[in-house]
């Protein structure tokens, strides 16, 4: 019995001894009692000091919004059916990203021709520029419009609202209501507007009116050409990360200051809905377009009369250029235009115009726009390693646009090569005649079933990505410069050129909806 009691005197001393320690650690902060789990505890608020910058910007974006929503209108346009082309849609150009993208030009008048006693109708956005009523939106809002309907952010609704101009190749277009004191938004400087700086942009997306969406300029100077069916397009978007939909078209971008930077115009989504990233007609692109319309009625333009494309690093090697830079003249508007005058050569890359540098070539489009019909312009070139100055004699746009001019010379008669089609592995491509049933199918000019059609184009080959099936050689434009009008002369061009030097050619791509096949120069490192 004794042992017995002795054992649980021990047990219970060595349990009273661990109680103690455990007190005492717990003093001396040796250790903390706590549950499996952890310690639950309460959460804290930030310090005026941590949350100082983001109220802030949060107050700005406040302020931003109270005063630009009321100069912010909504558009809706009735027209009615008529037989209209079906939408076109269109795909990403260049690398990465494929698919079909409807522009909210799409989205706003995808009519399907039908007739009907009921109007079609679309929205859109606007923002006054005057206090007398003139308004800045899009052209697609407002295109073959037969009604168009201004509601005020004070809901006071203006039917019938004039359209004083529009303008296809910037896709900017000037309505005006009539009313007094109206409250304006105030026009920046998108030259200043830097990637990354904080925008709005303000509308009336999916009808969802005066709604204020944020984000940053994402990008400057997109060049989102396929956006604007039009020769003449000037395509020099800023591009967003702000939320745009359908229903955004016309409305205001600004900047923190509560300038309009740039028109929201379009979206680039695979859904015709926001995906991330949308694009704004650059506001003094806007405001030359707008004080045109409003004073002329129309858009006096000037240009230079070429069409342009990317310079690709092989194209810059072939010019003699140190950086990639420049736009690359790949045909010509119109027959003898301001810069077949000039003496520029289809394959020179424009670098300079009026004395500015050229990186792209919607650079040059904004440069020229700033001069009128008329006036002489400079225009330095590099042609295969040796700089031109030219001075051009700026033309002006025909009423309707002229499709891209053929290097049509000599006689009509097509030359035939008998022999058939031949693969060449020194550019990966395989070339034949042209054809008499595809000269027709394709609708080739004279010019085009003079020369010779390439039939496949090798996956792994130096011409991959630069020249396509189908497409007709013309000539050669550097090192020499000939006629390609046969397999023969093809061959024949190409035997002269070593392993690792570039061969530059005169292509185009028939297009026989337009009855043209549109000219392009395509250099190419030749293989072994």
């Amino acid at each position: 019995m004794t042992n017995k009691y002795s054992r649980a005197g021990f047990g219970a001393a060595i349990v009273v001894a661990f109680l103690c320690g455990l007190v005492f650690a717990s003093g001396a902060d040796l250790t903390r009692f706590s549950w499996a789990q952890g310690r639950v505890t309460a959460p804290t608020k930030p310090a005026p000091a941590q949350i100082a910058s983001a109220a802030e910007t949060e107050t700005a974006f406040e302020a931003v919004a109270d005063h630009a929503r009321p100069a912010v209108v909504s558009i809706v346009t009735e027209r009615y059916a008529k037989v209209r082309p079906t939408v076109r849609q269109r795909g990403n150009r260049g690398g990465g990203g494929g698919g079909q993208q409807p522009s909210i030009e799409d989205l706003l008048r995808q009519f399907q021709g039908d007739q009907s006693d009921e109007p079609e109708e679309a929205s859109g956005t606007g923002f006054i520029v005057s206090k007398d009523g003139y308004i800045l939106t899009n052209n697609h809002v407002v295109a073959d419009a037969d009604k168009v309907t201004v509601t005020l952010f004070d809901k006071r609704v203006f039917e019938n609202a004039k359209v004083v101009g529009r303008d296809p190749t910037t896709d900017v277009a000037v309505i005006k209501i009539d009313a007094k004191d109206l409250p304006t938004l105030s026009l920046g400087d998108d030259a200043k507007a830097r990637v990354g700086q904080w925008v709005l942009a303000i509308g009336n997306p999916l009808r969802l009116d005066f709604t204020v969406t944020a984000g940053i300029v994402s990008a400057k100077g997109r060049d989102q050409s396929a956006l604007l069916n039009n020769q003449y397009a000037i395509t020099d978007f800023i591009q967003t990360d702000a939320a745009i939909n359908p229903g955004n078209s016309g409305g205001p971008l600004l900047n923190i200051h509560g300038d309009v930077i740039g028109i929201n115009s379009a979206i680039a989504s695979g859904t015709g809905y926001y995906a991330g990233y949308g694009f704004a007609i650059p506001i003094t692109l806007a405001q030359q377009v707008m004080d045109d319309l409003v004073k002329f009625g129309k858009v006096r333009r000037a240009m230079v009369g070429v069409s342009l494309q990317q310079v690709t690093p092989t194209d810059a090697r072939a010019a003699g250029l140190a950086q990639i830079m420049g736009a690359k003249v790949s045909g010509f508007s119109g027959d003898n235009g301001p810069a077949q005058k000039a003496g520029i050569e289809i394959g020179d890359i424009i670098i300079s115009a009026a004395g500015k540098p050229i990186e792209q070539s919607n650079q040059l489009q904004r440069i020229i726009r700033g001069f009128k019909p008329g006036d002489v312009v400079d225009i330095d070139v590099m042609r295969f390693g040796q700089k031109k100055t030219f001075k051009v004699k700026l033309g002006e746009p025909p009423e309707e646009a002229a499709q891209v001019a053929e290097n049509n010379s000599g006689d009509s008669a097509p030359v035939r090569d008998n022999g058939a089609a031949k693969s060449n592995e020194r550019l990966g491509i395989t070339v034949s005649p042209v054809t008499n049933d595809f000269a027709d199918q394709a609708r080739l000019t004279d010019a085009a079933r003079k020369g010779i059609r390439i039939t496949n184009v090798t996956g792994r080959g130096p011409s991959y990505g630069q020249l396509g099936q189908n497409d007709i050689i013309l000539g050669e434009l550097y090192p020499a410069k000939r006629d390609i009008r046969s397999i023969a002369d093809f061959e024949a061009a190409l035997s002269t050129i070593k392993p690792g030097d570039v061969i530059e050619l005169l292509v185009c791509g028939p297009n026989p909806q337009a009855r043209t096949c549109a000219t392009r120069a395509v250099s190419v490192q030749v293989g072994k």
